[in-house]
């Protein structure tokens, strides 16, 4: 996501490096290369060249007597500023209130539209603890019916459906009424959508809103579309006046002129970023951190949240004894590594570590890149697992045929992972390095 942009951008920031203060000269130079990266992005060159144009004024303006700021570094900050407010400058939240509340999605086929509202059912009912029913009103789409039901049984919501030769308006309709009856708190009503953008498609998706006069209108789409992504938002937005954009696929071969753009073409903000297949992959779209991102500055705070959903209390308070009498075995590791998995997509979360972005860049990590790992793991017995100590030759001799795997790596996995514990162990001696023993995902 974003690599060729971030490496461009820093390309142009480097135009700069060596002087001692911006000026006309220098910073010519930077602001050309910042357009061209923002172009090569997929960016409208009219936005872009409005960009860059702040981007100088801002540059030229700054008072140079800040000594100890380095032009490129003043760069950095500019455009971070910069980008923040061109893509909404804060994060947007949705209206969820009602009774109950109604949320429209609408969007292309294949923008990811289904998968979204199951994954927005699911950020509702864990986020704001709401009992959450979807809506099935794609009439068309072969199995987007089942599709939706299969994802209401997977986020723990409830369905709505009714036969494929009613109205996409009565369902929506009788939908609302049987949240009411039933207590729901929010309906989320998947729509159906086309290949492109038609009449037919616009005439229903503006009948079933005027109809059910929904709190939140969404609209969807594919940010690998770049510029066209773009293009339909502001056609679907004219025709139905939405509240608030969705961009799904954000994790796949993105240029990023969808994120970079919408927000100044439609006047309407992104809300949500959808970055992956699982349900638990989606996050309130927060221009200053996806700005930081960009820049190749890393987004901690969105890890830290993901941290966050996944930490059990009591389970950190088990493994802080274990770790500080030295006895943290493979079943404690095991655990960790799922609930790693439970945060996302591993290169993205690196990703959002300062300075990893380029270390990962050119590696192919994927959610299997511990199976080889757990493999080891599980040809263990079960003593083994819990007394590592117990691993002489012939033990890992055995782990080894068990797991397929050469000695070698089984080795270098065992020395790794008592390397790991000795750390973890001195690390819990000194509560400096623990973090005064606050359990990290409790800091705020």
């Amino acid at each position: 996501m974003f690599d060729n942009l971030s490496d461009r951008l820093e390309g142009a920031f480097k135009t700069l490096t060596g002087d001692n203060k911006i000026t006309e000269i220098n910073v010519a130079q930077s602001i050309k290369e910042i357009r061209r990266a923002l172009v090569a992005a997929d960016v409208n060159y009219k936005i872009a060249k409005e960009f860059t144009d702040k981007v100088k004024e801002k540059a030229l303006g700054t008072d140079n007597v800040l000594k100890s700021v380095k032009p490129g570094q003043l760069m950095v900050k500019i455009v971070r500023d910069q980008l923040t407010e061109l893509m909404g400058g804060q994060a947007e939240g949705i209206n969820a209130k009602g009774d109950p509340a109604v949320i429209l999605i609408a969007g292309l086929q294949g923008s990811g539209k289904t998968t979204f509202s199951g994954k927005l059912a699911l950020h509702l009912k864990t986020k704001k603890n709401m009992k959450v029913l979807l809506t099935a009103c794609d009439v068309y789409r072969p199995a987007a019916i089942d599709q939706l039901t299969v994802l209401s049984e997977q986020v723990g919501a409830g369905i709505y459906k009714e036969p494929e030769n009613k109205k996409p308006v009565e369902i929506a309709l009788n939908a609302i009424a049987h949240a009411q009856d039933n207590k729901y708190d929010v309906v989320i009503v998947d729509t159906a959508g086309r290949l492109s953008v038609d009449e037919a498609m616009m005439q229903e998706i503006a009948e079933v809103r005027e109809a059910i006069s929904p709190n939140e209108t969404l609209f969807v789409v594919d940010s690998m579309t770049g510029q066209d992504a773009v293009n339909t938002a502001k056609a679907f937005n004219e025709r139905i006046n939405y509240d608030g954009v969705v961009l799904t696929k954000l994790d796949g071969d993105t240029r990023g002129g969808a994120a970079l753009s919408v927000k100044y073409t439609v006047g309407k903000p992104i809300k949500f970023v959808s970055t992956g297949e699982g349900m638990d992959t989606l996050d309130v779209f927060h221009p200053e951190r996806m700005a930081q991102r960009i820049l190749g500055m890393g987004d901690i705070i969105s890890f830290v949240e993901r941290a966050q959903d996944q930490f059990d209390e009591e389970e950190a308070k088990r493994l802080e004894k274990k770790i500080r009498k030295n006895k943290f075995d493979f079943n404690d590791f095991l655990g960790q590594l799922a609930q790693l998995r439970k945060m996302g997509d591993i290169k993205s979360l690196l990703n959002m570590i300062p300075g990893m972005s380029k270390m990962t860049k050119d590696l192919d990590i994927d959610d299997t890149a511990f199976n080889k790992v757990e493999a080891i793991i599980f040809s263990m017995t079960p003593k083994e697992r819990s007394n590592p100590e117990l691993l002489n030759l012939s033990r890992k001799k055995r782990i080894a045929r068990g797991c397929g795997q050469g000695m070698d790596d089984v080795n270098r996995f065992i020395k790794q992972f008592d390397q790991m514990r000795k750390m973890m162990h001195k690390m819990s001696k000194n509560p400096a390095m623990m973090g005064g023993g606050i359990p990290a995902g409790r800091r705020r």
